[in-house]
């Protein structure tokens, strides 16, 4: 057989404008992403800077928005240039809001209202009220006070889309009581809720007396996980946990009599009680430990990833079935490099079970498959390899000539990730053009340039590289975003100045005017893309 034909754009276009992928959405929508990631990946495509802005605040980015100003602010990236949607009224520092999280329609389900059938910010204040913005006008839809007798902190997502999780600072007590060596039983909570319409789970207390010196603790897909100094993890089911130990149910809106007060769930100053408190140990799903706790599970058939707890096995990654802990065959991987930052590993976002290795000057996509004529053992193998683009240093073990004529040879090596070389600092994934995007630096006299890459995700082959025109300095903390046709810089630099740097796809014009000349030879004509 000979060369896979490129798919024509021109033709994927007639086709659907007849109607032949009609008997399916999710056809034209993949054929529609494949048009994109065509036009994205052509040679005469550009990515050009249309906008920069600085904020004395963090910088958010979620699905085409832009927030600003403890998402106080926000900026649609989608049109040709970036445009407010809107403004909230200014708040006092009490009532900033401390995290958020980009909530949209899910398919297929009756809502009560219209308006929750658009996209919602779900925030949390520094006073404890969970808002429901309207993430289009920035009005909030609804509001929910949480408690008085904590601090909640942070947000995440226990089922993406569906349930939340609301965890609270941890409790150290005040001065006074440490002063008087009174120990604090209850070291934090966590408030779960499913969303649109929201309806409370309950509030969970994590206890000193149950789960011993905890260190931090966590929701993901209906498993508590509970983490320790020691670098010790143990997994719980969380809905056996509710099961067994839920006081009471508690429904938001409604009366409630808790503790001799009676108030309103999820109004202040009521709040919502304490509903769930774990008196005996609750049965244990799963435990390990791995130096500083990394611990990740994914791959099919279900396997874990973890380091040795012991810091001399820093950068050795040990890769286990989780049905009985047996390594995999190849499962220790290391990469053998000297650098001052480590690197890190993860399994692959595409749900195809792979496993991302990312080195100073290597990414390894690694595959998981079962052994020939054993089907119960795994092994794992290497899918494809991503190699940083570098010359070898012409001033390694050149010999030099002293004064009275003798000839020395020096040897020395560089660090992997050495400034003056390119190095791997993000690399993501862009699940709706299938995309690995690979940011590559490389120090040049006194300042850093940037490229992002395009690689197939399948074979790793690159498709398009495109240049950061604004410096990249190594020591500052980064995030690159690639968004369909945006890409997207936040860089926050010293006495918390953030940077963002805002790129969009467009026609090179060279290129453009090339092909209307040929195109239409027609006087008076007036063509704009």
């Amino acid at each position: 057989m000979g060369p896979t034909q490129k798919p024509n754009v021109c033709r994927r276009l007639s086709r659907r404008a007849l109607g032949f992928f009609s008997r399916d959405a999710g056809v034209v929508q993949r054929t529609n992403l494949g048009i994109l990631r065509a036009l994205v990946c052509q040679e005469s495509t550009k990515f050009k800077n249309v906008w920069t802005t600085h904020s004395k605040s963090p910088i958010a980015y979620e699905r085409g928005r832009i927030y600003f100003d403890n998402y106080r602010c926000c900026v649609s990236s989608v049109a040709s240039e970036p445009r407010k949607l809107y403004e909230m009224p200014k708040c006092s520092k009490s009532e900033k809001i401390e995290d958020a999280l980009l909530w949209e329609c899910p398919v297929g389900e009756m809502l009560p209202n219209p308006s929750d059938y658009k996209s919602s910010l779900i925030a949390l204040t520094a006073h404890n009220w969970l808002l429901r913005i309207s993430a289009a006008t920035g009005e909030v839809l609804e509001k929910i006070y949480l408690a008085s007798y904590c601090k909640f902190r942070y947000l995440s997502w226990d089922t993406p889309q569906e349930v939340i999780a609301v965890k609270s600072a941890q409790n150290k007590g005040s001065a006074l009581a440490r002063q008087a060596g009174i120990q604090q039983s209850v070291l934090l909570y966590l408030a779960v809720f499913r969303v649109l319409p929201f309806s409370l789970i309950g509030i969970l207390e994590i206890n000193k007396k149950i789960f011993g010196n905890v260190t931090d603790a966590t929701l993901s897909h209906g498993i508590l996980i509970v983490m320790y100094s020691s670098g010790l993890v143990r997994l719980y089911s969380f809905e056996a946990i509710t099961e067994q130990f839920m006081q009471q149910e508690l429904d938001l809106g409604c009366a409630c009599r808790w503790g001799g007060t009676t108030g309103t769930v999820g109004e202040a100053p009521f709040g919502i009680p304490c509903n769930i408190k774990i008196t005996d140990t609750p049965p244990l799903l799963f435990e390990v430990s791995s130096l500083e706790n990394a611990f990740q599970i994914g791959g099919h058939p279900w396997h874990y990833i973890i380091t040795p707890n012991k810091k001399k096995q820093r950068g050795v990654f040990h890769i286990c079935a989780l049905k009985d802990n047996s390594l995999a065959k190849n499962g220790i991987q290391e990469m053998e490099c000297c650098s001052l930052e480590s690197d890190w590993i993860y399994f692959h976002p595409d749900a195809s079970g792979r496993i991302i290795h990312v080195g100073p000057n290597q990414v390894k996509v690694l595959k998981l498959s079962e052994i020939e004529n054993n089907s119960a053992q795994h092994q794992i193998s290497e899918d494809f390899v991503i190699l940083a683009n570098r010359e070898k240093n012409k001033n390694e073990n050149l010999p030099t000539v002293t004064a009275s004529g003798r000839v020395v040879k020096k040897s020395f090596n560089l660090l992997d990730d050495d400034p003056e070389q390119e190095t791997f600092k993000i690399v993501d994934y862009e699940d709706e053009l299938d995309l690995l995007s690979v940011v590559a630096v490389t120090q040049i006299d006194a300042e850093g340039k940037a490229h992002l890459d395009f690689h197939c995700n399948e074979y790793g082959t690159l498709l398009k590289s495109i240049p950061l025109v604004e410096s990249w300095d190594v020591t500052y903390s980064h995030e690159v975003y690639f968004d369909r046709d945006l890409v997207l810089h936040i860089e926050q630099k010293p006495s918390r100045v953030f940077s963002c740097y805002v790129y969009q796809m467009v026609c090179d014009p060279g290129e453009e005017e090339e092909t209307i000349n040929r195109s239409y030879k027609k006087d008076g004509d007036n063509i704009k893309f």
